[in-house]
């Protein structure tokens, strides 16, 4: 009999719902530092076709499409920590 290893788990592990907890947990977090800058990248989410994977590394975040005027906010706000 040939073993045969699905990539789809049968449930979430503990692994998995860590994984996922630490990931949200990183997009608000993320999300509330932009907003404090004026900043909002409206696609900012976890990338769920990361999800599909094994969990090493652990999901991505998807920062998201912006227009110029956040792109050129964002770079400011890098810039200001750069020189702080």
């Amino acid at each position: 009999m040939i073993a045969v290893h699905s990539v789809y788990p049968d449930s979430f592990d503990d692994r998995a719902v860590e994984a996922m907890t630490t990931s949200t947990e990183a997009v608000v977090k993320l999300q509330e530092a932009l907003t404090d800058l004026g900043i909002v990248l409206p696609s900012l989410s976890i990338d769920l076709l990361s999800c599909s994977r094994p969990l090493d590394p652990r999901p991505l975040i998807e920062l998201g499409r912006c227009n110029l005027e956040t792109a050129a906010a964002l770079t400011a706000a890098l810039r200001r920590a750069g020189e702080a």
